[in-house]
């Protein structure tokens, strides 16, 4: 609950940043504490086995509604492509849909590696473009090269949590009778 009540302060702060000193700062730093908690909840959950299919679903939740506000908040600001947040907030609602559907039906999508790669890189894009360095690489700042490698690495994904779901589709179709 604490990262779901944090994203409306997160974005406040992110759109005061004109009218309140550090305020990128403090959005930062609430998002990186923020980020830190899911990794240390689902530490934990496991640590102490504690898994539910209601859990891992408000987990994912919380997850996607902290990475969507910081998304959106970053947009409005011109921290953010556009399409960057796009294709970020696209795979989090349709991969959720999907593991909505899944547990519907009592089962559970368990995070894949990919998953947690994306996780970090989409944590860490969103941190670097709070704490954007003054000078660019190149064409782009450091952020907005993380944040498209978080794109990709998002993509790549997805596609694994669309080929898991196609085999459960699979597997309750022949065990369903015709």
């Amino acid at each position: 609950m604490g990262r779901v009540l944090v994203v409306p302060i997160i974005m406040a702060l992110t759109r005061s940043q004109d009218r309140f000193e550090n305020a990128l700062g403090w959005a930062a730093a609430l998002f990186a504490l923020a980020a830190m908690t899911d990794f240390l909840d689902g530490y934990l959950a496991r640590l102490w086995h504690v898994e539910s299919v209601l859990g891992a679903f408000l987990d994912t939740t919380a997850d996607k509604l902290l990475v969507t506000g910081a998304l959106l908040a970053l947009t409005s600001i011109g921290r953010v492509s556009i399409w960057a947040a796009l294709v970020i907030m696209m795979r989090e609602f349709l991969v959720m849909g999907l593991r909505g559907l899944v547990a519907i039906g009592g089962g559970i999508v368990k995070p894949s590696t990919w998953g947690k790669i994306k996780a970090t890189a989409q944590y860490v894009a969103i941190g670097l473009a709070y704490l954007r360095l003054p000078e660019p690489w190149g064409p782009l700042y450091l952020d907005q090269w993380v944040m498209w490698i978080a794109v990709i690495v998002t993509i790549a994904s997805a596609w694994g949590y669309f080929g898991a779901f196609s085999k459960i589709v699979a597997n309750a179709r022949t065990k369903s009778p015709a």
